[in-house]
């Protein structure tokens, strides 16, 4: 399952350059796959749909920081618990119960992510 940050956040950013994947984002910003990642070329999203790695999309939120669902590993392959919520100073980043993986499929998205 993804983490996600939510609309309690101060904005404090300590749990953006924690994270291995790059999946977080300051509110506003637009994000690509490719942002700290490995991959190259055409890259498949959850919700099945392809976009270039390179590709910036708008943010998902303009307020707050923000998670990448589809770049969010849960720190699976790097650390014991997800770094974003244990930095986390107010508790604001919590597991997303609408995208729910498996820990098999977290360590392949890392992988995929991080040839």
């Amino acid at each position: 399952m993804a983490i996600k940050i939510t609309d309690e956040c101060i904005n404090c950013g300590a749990c953006e350059p924690e994270c291995p994947n790059n999946a977080i984002y300051e509110g506003g910003i637009e994000w690509a796959i490719a942002d700290g990642t490995n991959v190259k070329g055409d890259y498949v999203l959850m919700d099945g749909s392809v976009t270039n790695a390179d590709t910036k999309h708008q943010p998902f939120s303009n307020d707050i920081y923000f998670i990448v669902t589809d770049k969010c590993t849960e720190c699976k392959g790097f650390h014991e618990e997800p770094q974003c919520a244990a930095v986390c100073p107010v508790d604001c980043c919590i597991a997303d119960e609408d995208n729910v993986e498996s820990e098999e499929e977290l360590l392949a998205k890392k992988d995929k992510m991080h040839l």
